[in-house]
């Protein structure tokens, strides 16, 4: 009886073990979803300005979901802004904190509801002029 209780525990750890490996191979493609705030590089807004594309770094695009009825547009003296707040490190949309203003003192809050990087595929299918 003894025995198979060893056996048992063996098998149990054996299993627990193996599901924290799996863990934590799942984990570096979870953080392979984030980037440093300074590597944003440039913005642009969907048609119906419910989405802004992100360009981070040379190569990643991230689309960002707004809340309904946002209406961002992207004009000449328009930024946007993000607050960061404790970590630099983007990996969702409750890391953003944003604000659409321009040169004239107009300020906008945008709610990020979701983000995602896009495939190159994705970015491609984007039109040429909304595609940051």
């Amino acid at each position: 009886m003894t025995r198979h209780l060893h056996l048992l525990s063996a098998v149990v750890l054996l299993a627990l073990g193996a599901a924290t490996g799996a863990s934590a191979a799942a984990q570096p493609e979870a953080k392979s979803q984030c980037f440093a705030s300074n590597t944003w590089k440039n913005w642009t807004a969907s048609p119906d300005g419910d989405k802004l594309y992100l360009r981070v770094g040379l190569n990643d695009v991230y689309e960002v979901d707004l809340s309904p009825g946002s209406h961002v547009r992207k004009y000449p003296g328009s930024f946007l802004v993000n607050r960061v707040r404790g970590s630099s490190w983007i990996c969702s949309a409750l890391d953003l904190d944003l604000t659409l203003s321009d040169d004239v003192g107009m300020r906008q809050p945008v709610i990020a509801r979701s983000m995602r990087r896009l495939t190159p595929a994705e970015v491609a299918a984007i039109p040429a002029k909304y595609r940051p």
